[in-house]
């Protein structure tokens, strides 16, 4: 069941429907979510102030907001200095007191943290979209539909975006946080080729498995980057997790997602297919056997990933489409702008089954007030115009004459320095890290290389939903609370020791299953199927 296809007739529906199905209750005043919308007004604050929804969202003098959030994926942009974030806070007429941890560690570092409440950050930027109201039924988080008059523009997104709205919703009625959005079919995670080694190689970009194998082969073997030395060549640097997204569906599985669903809604964990699963493993195993998967590739991050592209050491990667011109293309020794001499997407790879890639889910980077904050109407207030469009337009495109420039006809286009993808991360572009931004897809496509637009266009039609975001009802979330980390640190670290042979496939399989059984996957599914039939119910 697709989503995005009758999300524009079903919305409205869908809205209420999945409120109800999802157990919600009543919210601010023992109404409904859209009765508090309807009841909203703008009111002054404690001190006499009355914010509409422009800067500044105070008259006070040195307001002080803590803010817990991410670094930068960028390891050279210092996020809290970037000349966009700064902007927003400027207008907003208060500062920001950091707390910043690691981009790759958010989740690791701050979950405990969180929980703990010893954190006195006034917003905070939650480790997931929190699926099992781990934080919500803490009481760590304000319940947001409660200060909706000092809330605008985002009570203006939720009637916009009454499916947003609904998933928002949590079991109790209310709205706990103000998230970003992502793109969900455009610039996700494919697979990329240098063209100049496939011309080398006189071969087109394989379709399946077994042609993908042979390629890389070809790449080992040969002295693809014409230095002499037929052995400094890396047939593809992949990063680990990005495994899942590039084979499992050659195999008929949704590793990103994890539970996946049937053409008749049967629910199944994918980690647990004994048939397909099995196979999996087995094909890249035999990849890091043969040399053909780096003996690194568990500790291969982006950034060597692009020094292995820059030295022209490899040939296929598989990241986000964004990398193609942006970050792999570009620093290629003889790349000149065009598709000949660069990193390309191409179409997924099929084995026994279809390939296609997996989407994302339009919510992302999520943002709560914290109940222990002194500040909660100042802080309501900022989430509110950080994610207005007037700064919405601030992330997605900087500042009329300093990175994009308005043409005659009203388009835009980036400027000289805003082509440069290093320079535009560190003036703060697309800041999810640290405020609630909305990916665009035609800034994107402005900011790209002509012909990474146009694949990104053809790549579409391989983009698949994945498992659809739903918040567990309390019983649910408590089961897959005590069960899930375990279950998906067991599938971790058995797929780690199957591919690299510490484990025997065949021999180690049936230990897999039963461990992940001891944590009671099948008490998993059925909450999980329930949650689907909750969703499809929705949709119809």
């Amino acid at each position: 069941m697709n989503k995005k296809i009758i999300s524009s007739l079903m919305s409205l529906t869908l809205a209420a429907t999945v409120i109800t199905g999802c157990g919600a209750g009543v919210s601010s005043g023992g109404g409904s979510i859209s009765e508090a919308i309807q009841n909203a007004k703008p009111v002054a604050d404690s001190h006499g102030y009355t914010y509409t929804g422009t800067g500044p969202i105070t008259e006070e003098d040195d307001v002080t907001l803590t803010i817990l959030a991410q670094n930068s994926n960028y390891s050279f942009v210092d996020i809290s200095k970037a000349p966009i974030v700064l902007k927003v806070f400027e207008e907003a007429g208060v500062n920001p007191s950091w707390q910043l941890y690691d981009y790759d560690n958010y989740e690791a570092e701050t979950s405990s943290l969180i929980m703990s409440g010893k954190t006195n950050a006034d917003i905070i930027k939650i480790p997931d979209l929190d699926p099992n109201q781990v934080y919500i039924k803490s009481g760590l988080f304000v319940p947001l539909d409660e200060y909706f008059d000092y809330m605008p523009n985002f009570i203006k997104w939720l009637s916009d975006n009454p499916v947003e709205m609904a998933e928002l919703t949590a079991e109790d009625g209310h709205i706990y946080y103000v998230p970003g959005t992502n793109v969900a079919d455009d610039y996700q995670p494919c697979l990329m080729y240098n063209t100049v080694w496939l011309e080398k190689a006189g071969m087109e970009a394989p379709e399946n498995l077994d042609d993908f194998v042979t390629l890389l082969r070809y790449f080992r073997d040969n002295d693809m980057n014409g230095n002499g030395d037929k052995n400094d060549e890396i047939p593809m640097s992949i990063m680990k997790e990005f495994l899942p997204y590039m084979f499992g569906p050659a195999f008929g599985l949704d590793l990103v997602s994890g539970f996946q669903a049937d053409s008749d809604g049967n629910v199944t964990y994918a980690y647990a297919d004994s048939d397909n699963y099995k196979k999996y493993l087995k094909f890249i195993n035999s990849l890091y056997e043969e040399g053909l998967l780096e003996s690194s590739f568990e500790s291969l991050d982006r950034d060597m990933v692009i020094d292995r592209i820059s030295k022209d050491l490899t040939g296929v990667a598989f990241d986000f489409s964004w990398a193609m011109s942006m970050m792999y293309s570009n620093v290629l020794p003889y790349y000149d702008g065009t598709d000949d001499k660069a990193f390309i997407g191409v179409a997924p790879l099929s084995g026994e089954h279809e390939g296609f890639y997996v989407g994302r889910n339009s919510l992302a980077g999520m943002y709560g007030v914290s109940t222990s904050s002194q500040q909660i109407e100042m802080a309501c207030k900022f989430l509110d115009y950080a994610m207005c469009d007037h700064c919405q337009d601030y992330y997605q495109w900087g500042f009329e004459g300093e990175s994009y420039v308005v043409n005659s006809d009203g388009s835009r286009e980036y400027t000289e320095k805003g082509k440069d993808n290093d320079w535009l991360q560190s003036f703060g572009i697309n800041p999810t890290f640290v405020l609630p931004a909305a990916q665009s897809v035609e800034a994107t496509d402005i900011l790209v290389a002509p012909w990474h637009a146009e694949i990104n266009r053809q790549l579409r039609q391989y983009i698949r939903d994945p498992w659809p975001d739903i918040y567990a009802t309390t019983k649910e979330s408590d089961t897959v609370n005590l069960y899930i980390a375990d279950i998906q640190n067991t599938a971790d670290t058995y797929a780690i020791a199957f591919i690299k042979g510490d484990k025997d496939i065949d021999a180690d399989f049936d230990a897999y299953i039963s461990e992940l059984n001891s944590y009671s996957l099948d008490e998993v599914l059925e909450i999980r199927q329930a949650q689907y039939d909750r969703y499809l119910s929705a949709l119809k």
